[in-house]
């Protein structure tokens, strides 16, 4: 069932909803549910922002706390070019205002007043610019002949990692470190220093080299290569 809001009432978004004179502010969503479960809610924003953004793909997970409960949207890929900041704000409200429409906010900031059915959050993360920086044409390719998961089952301590390139200035670029002990998270190396495994669409492998983009609004096209140097 898709939720749609009633026969000809107008859909007033959150962004579009202003303070009244005395500071009070008041939106409830058209799809706003009274009691809802967070794993409901959740699943509800999902599909709606899938449909909604149907060329834009999003992570969608929650958070509960002493304070309330948050559900985080992260945007994993999209058309857009958000490299700026102006369109990359702009399209941060468009998913906000979308994810509101599902809760109820009252404030008033003159009274330190806030009430809401969840907290709200957009993020564009590494996945995003990986994924942009794919599009332009990325340095340094790297077959993905294993993948993240295969790669954590075949690394073992003793085995040995060279930077061999790195975003400009990066003081490791060069350095060659043991690896020693696989976590299930990250990689222990030697100088209790640590490597974390990131999402799988930032990791490719072809058996020697390992390619982890760490891109953002600033490059985009940012990554960690390193030269796989296994034990014998």
């Amino acid at each position: 069932m898709t939720d749609a809001p009633a026969p000809g009432a107008p859909m007033r978004l959150y962004s579009q909803t202003d303070h009244d004179e005395r500071g009070n502010f008041h939106y409830e969503g058209d799809f706003y549910r009274a009691g809802e479960a967070l794993p409901s809610l959740a699943a509800r924003i999902e599909h709606h922002v899938a449909q909604y953004f149907a060329e834009a793909t999003f992570t969608i997970r929650t958070e509960k706390f002493s304070g309330g409960r948050k559900i985080i949207a992260e945007v994993l890929d999209t058309p857009v070019d958000l490299t700026g900041r102006d369109v990359q704000n702009a399209f941060i409200v468009e998913v906000r205002d979308q994810m509101e429409r599902f809760g109820f906010t009252r404030t008033n900031p003159l009274q330190d007043f806030w009430s809401c059915s969840f907290y709200c959050e957009v993020r564009i993360g590494q996945a995003y610019w990986a994924a942009l920086a794919r599009r332009r044409g990325i340095r340094n390719p790297v077959d993905m002949v294993l993948s993240l998961g295969a790669f954590k089952k075949r690394v073992k301590a003793g085995d040995r990692l060279k930077l061999v390139d790195a975003p400009a200035g990066h003081r490791l670029l060069g350095t060659t470190r043991e690896i020693t002990k696989v976590r299930s998270g990250d990689l222990i190396l030697e100088g209790r220093s640590y490597l974390s495994f990131p999402r799988a669409s930032a990791f490719a492998c072809d058996g020697r080299l390992v390619r982890i983009a760490i891109g953002s609004e600033h490059g985009p096209d940012d990554h960690l290569l390193y030269e796989w140097q296994q034990a014998a």
